[in-house]
């Protein structure tokens, strides 16, 4: 890759970890909107974190089958924040609120991710600024498992016409160079991968990551 992927460091609740993660070279930071996620940050931590991020430094929050009404409520506070849905919103669902939107892909994490057509999945969210492609658990995101990376045609020409596709799940400063080098994707999301504690980040760990996906670049 000339240039290296965006970098997404999600699940974030304290200012410390969202200081850290700016200086790391973070180019989104996810805040969770889920409630019953650890990772959990309410109206007043919203506000707090996504006002203490630089203006180069996009805030996205992530939503799990929300109602308009906490969607709304969300950007009321962040109203420069990207949205991630993260649950089964169809498409319409996602379009709703005139910002882009993130949609993400929750993909098996049997052997060739069986039962999944990932360009079906972009085609119907055609309108995402970008397709996140997580693995699929029992919980929504964070669980630290991979899916398999080779299952797909990452040189298929529809996945890569226009498509913004972000490799996440189970990513970690260990492998997220490998990841890359065989998904060729836009962007790359990590939360459980460079924490201590579900919500708490590690230092090391963040600067790690990024310093690993930016060494993927060509020079």
């Amino acid at each position: 890759m000339t240039t290296p992927p965006k970098i997404k460091i999600c699940g974030l609740t304290r200012t410390s970890d969202v200081d850290e993660a700016v200086a790391a070279g973070a180019d989104y930071i996810g805040l969770v909107r889920y409630e019953p996620s650890p990772r959990y940050v309410d109206d007043v931590t919203l506000k707090t974190l996504s006002e203490r991020l630089p203006s180069n430094v996009v805030p996205v929050l992530l939503f799990v089958n929300a109602t308009a009404e906490k969607i709304r409520a969300g950007l009321a506070i962040a109203p420069n924040a990207l949205l991630q849905f993260h649950g089964d919103e169809p498409p319409n669902a996602c379009t709703a609120y005139g910002r882009p939107f993130w949609k993400a892909a929750r993909i098996p994490t049997a052997p060739g991710a069986e039962g999944f057509d990932l360009l079906q999945f972009t085609h119907t969210y055609a309108e995402a600024d970008a397709v996140l492609l997580d693995a699929k658990i029992d919980a929504y995101g964070g669980g630290g498992k991979t899916f398999d990376w080779t299952a797909f045609p990452w040189s298929h020409p529809e996945l890569n016409a226009n498509r913004r596709l972000v490799l996440s799940g189970g990513l970690t400063p260990a492998n997220v160079i490998d990841g890359i080098r065989t998904t060729s994707p836009w962007g790359v999301d990590v939360s459980s991968g460079v924490e201590q504690t579900k919500g708490i980040k590690d230092p090391e760990l963040m600067h790690a990551f990024c310093d690993a996906v930016r060494a993927t670049a060509v020079r």
